[in-house]
């Protein structure tokens, strides 16, 4: 059975982050809430975890999953940004969009595309998920919560309890947070392609 954290969107509670962070931390599945939509996620190195979202999401091998940073500084050390990609990304995080590049060595390798060796990275904009994110000291591995046969995600924290709430360690009440998966932009062409409108405006990337 799922704990059912209520943490408040503005103002986090530290004591419940950092029980939250507790259990990312002992290899627990948890959903939380973005600045898009809410999320599903683990610690970055923890295998099992990773392969119980496969599941829940009904993923291939295929899909990259994105890396949830704290901030710029600590996304370059997990994919390989040249200048103008670093200009794009200091005007576009933190925000709603999730970028596919180039990943570094730090990368677990099921975690990346297994043919272009990319992965996804994304600085939200949410005080919850990025207080979380400072509490477990690390990226947390995760991606939009759309269950199989839905094209949108999951947005009542009350629904993902009664769907979830046997195959998750922790569900993060944080009110609502969005309708819409962030903005998908593959950056590691010549030039930015977009993957998947989301709630990220676009017209500013590929202009």
């Amino acid at each position: 059975m799922a704990q059912f954290f209520q943490i408040h969107p503005d103002n986090p509670q530290g004591r419940l982050i950092s029980q939250a962070a507790d259990i990312v931390a002992a290899g627990g599945v948890i959903v939380f809430p973005t600045d898009s939509a809410y999320a599903i996620g683990c610690r970055l190195g923890e295998k099992l975890a990773v392969e119980r979202i496969r599941g829940l999401r009904q993923l291939d091998k295929h899909h990259n999953f994105t890396l949830m940073c704290r901030d710029l500084s600590e996304l370059a050390s997990y994919a390989k940004v040249d200048n103008q990609m670093f200009r794009l990304l200091k005007n576009h995080t933190p925000g709603p969009y999730t970028f596919i590049m180039p990943a570094t060595a730090e990368v677990p390798r099921r975690l990346m595309h297994p043919k272009r060796k990319t992965i996804g990275l994304r600085v939200p904009d949410n005080p919850i998920a990025l207080a979380l994110i400072e509490a477990v000291g690390e990226p947390l591995m995760s991606c939009s919560l759309i269950m199989p046969g839905d094209e949108q995600p999951l947005t009542d924290p009350y629904d993902i309890r009664e769907t979830l709430e046997h195959q998750v360690e922790l569900i993060i009440d944080g009110g609502f947070c969005g309708l819409e998966a962030t903005t998908v932009v593959d950056l590691t062409g010549d030039e930015p392609e977009l993957i998947r409108q989301g709630c990220g405006a676009i017209d500013e990337i590929l202009g």
